[in-house]
């Protein structure tokens, strides 16, 4: 009877280990509950603390710069059809003007209705 230990749910490593109730990844150092059932099931929030999901409308509520170039998002700029990903910038989409881009749920706001 072989027992696996779950992959770390930050990057995804198979060299976990198990520390008293604590399940540890040696790679990143993240640290969660064994047999937890939210392993890593967090909420994406925009700016005012609403729930995103995919294929929502959200608009840019700060100026933000373009790395690499000298464009700029305006604030106001509506975003339709987001999907949510992985990583520091948890919003793929495309800007108008713009094209594909990643963003940060922080500089955004869910737009209703």
């Amino acid at each position: 009877m072989t027992y696996t230990l779950p992959p770390c749910p930050e990057c995804s490593s198979t060299y976990t280990y198990q520390m008293d109730a604590l399940l540890i990844c040696p790679e990143c150092a993240y640290e969660w509950v064994a047999g937890s059932s939210s392993d890593y099931a967090a909420e994406v929030r925009d700016s005012v603390g609403n729930a995103l999901s995919d294929g929502d409308t959200v608009t840019v509520v700060k100026d933000l710069k373009l790395k690499g170039t000298s464009s700029v998002i305006k604030v106001g700029t509506k975003v339709r059809g987001i999907r949510l990903a992985d990583g520091d910038h948890d919003i793929d989409c495309k800007v108008p003007g713009v094209g594909p881009i990643g963003l940060k749920s922080q500089f955004v706001k869910k737009v209703f209705g």
